[in-house]
């Protein structure tokens, strides 16, 4: 294995995700997709929409046929037809005529433009005069308009909103191919630690840690499968982390990646086959002492103890790993960003990326943020945080007043 406690710089530790498999792929009911990473291009069969369609209730023209039209002055146009919702019309207009349409209806040959109704007044059951002129394409939208056949619409590798969920129902898709979500296992460990419905004693916590974790991974597309609470053992530690590994994508293990006595994480490893230490300390604060290890096409990561170290380390670090073994493209990733203004000076060491927690305020029509300062223990930071300030391993700190990008944490 690698030599025990080596800080890693942050860009080197991000860049060994590459070296991980991506997860295999499934169908699955189109419904059912909201979230998921397409795993197929998308390309458009027909032309979205297929035929000339009203986006206003009205009158279906020839945009000419109302050129110079005004209140004062208006055109004078014979209604023929009337276009129902889900007709094919087979008659056409010719210039000084109409069809009444809906919205939605499809246009007419020899029409070019929708009149809106309310622009309008019937003289007659078969004549309107219409007091605003109209331009060719307007209040209607042409054949291949919104989406035109045989164009790649959708790219293997982008995670499916509410949005290209409609796009493929308006294609007739019934199911769509996916990657797989990442199964990742999560571990607390620490004599202190007791379940969440045990009353704790003096000098023992409830296990925070997990079921913050498990809300991250679920935000971040995967599976999480929570797996209790391991003392400080050697041989417990070793058992639950080999089910682990058995059981999930993913493990991540809370606790156990410093450089204490107790801290058995490095040395299960060792014990576990197929298993590479990547690495042990991420040049970051907090979170330096944080594990990675490869264990067949597995990553495992041994997290600070302390739940905003962790949290921190997730966003980091962590996060990424999944997006790319969850089949997301560089190209693909959105990291929502705010910018603002930093309310007050904060320190940093050279040679190391700090992660900043921040509270945003608005302040004349534009965001200020103010540093949250607090032990890396406190989630009460993390409580009252809107997002994280990233400062550069080349920077010595940032001044009062310095323009920051504000990484938002999900909603």
């Amino acid at each position: 294995m690698k030599e025990f406690f080596k800080v890693t710089d942050l860009d080197d530790a991000l860049e060994l995700r590459f070296g991980f498999d991506r997860m295999g792929k499934e169908n699955i009911p189109v419904q059912a997709a909201s979230g998921r990473v397409l795993a197929e291009d998308i390309v458009a069969d027909v032309n979205l929409p297929d035929f000339p369609r009203a986006i206003m209730d009205g009158f279906a023209v020839r945009a000419a046929s109302t050129f110079g039209a005004s209140d004062g002055n208006p055109a004078y146009i014979s209604v023929l037809r009337t276009v129902a919702m889900g007709e094919i019309p087979e008659f056409s207009i010719a210039p000084g005529e109409a069809a009444k349409i809906s919205t939605g209806g499809m246009l007419p040959k020899g029409t070019d433009s929708v009149v809106m109704v309310e622009h309008t007044d019937a003289i007659d059951e078969t004549t309107i005069e219409v007091f605003k002129s109209v331009a060719p394409g307007q209040n209607m939208v042409a054949i291949g308009e919104d989406i035109q056949k045989d164009r790649t619409v959708l790219s293997k590798g982008q995670r499916l909103r509410p949005q290209e969920i409609g796009l493929l129902a308006a294609f007739g898709r019934q199911s769509v191919l996916v990657f797989k979500q990442p199964v990742i296992g999560i571990l607390s460990t620490g004599d202190e630690i007791v379940p969440i419905d045990t009353v704790p004693s003096v000098g023992n916590i409830r296990d925070i840690n997990s079921y913050t974790l498990a809300g991250l991974v679920l935000q971040a597309g995967g599976i999480p499968r929570q797996l209790g609470i391991v003392k400080d053992d050697y041989d417990d530690l070793l058992n639950m982390c080999k089910r682990g590994v058995a059981e999930s994508d993913m493990l991540l293990v809370s606790g156990g990646s410093s450089v204490g006595l107790r801290d058995y994480t490095v040395e299960v490893l060792s014990a576990i086959p197929d298993t590479e230490l990547l690495l042990h300390g991420i040049s970051i604060s907090p979170g330096k002492p944080t594990i990675l290890a490869r264990t067949g096409n597995q990553a495992f990561w041994g997290l600070p103890g302390h739940v905003v170290s962790a949290m921190l380390v997730f966003h980091a670090v962590v996060q990424p790993f999944i997006d790319h073994v969850s089949g997301l493209e560089p190209a693909h990733l959105r990291r929502y960003a705010c910018p603002a203004t930093l309310s007050r000076s904060v320190a940093s060491s050279l040679g190391r990326v700090d992660y900043i927690r921040v509270k945003l305020v608005e302040q004349d029509n534009a965001f200020v943020a103010q540093p949250i300062l607090g032990k890396s223990g406190l989630i009460n930071t993390m409580l009252r945080a809107d997002g994280l300030v990233k400062i550069d391993k080349n920077t010595e700190g940032l001044d009062a007043g310095a323009q920051v990008n504000v990484l938002l944490f999900a909603v």
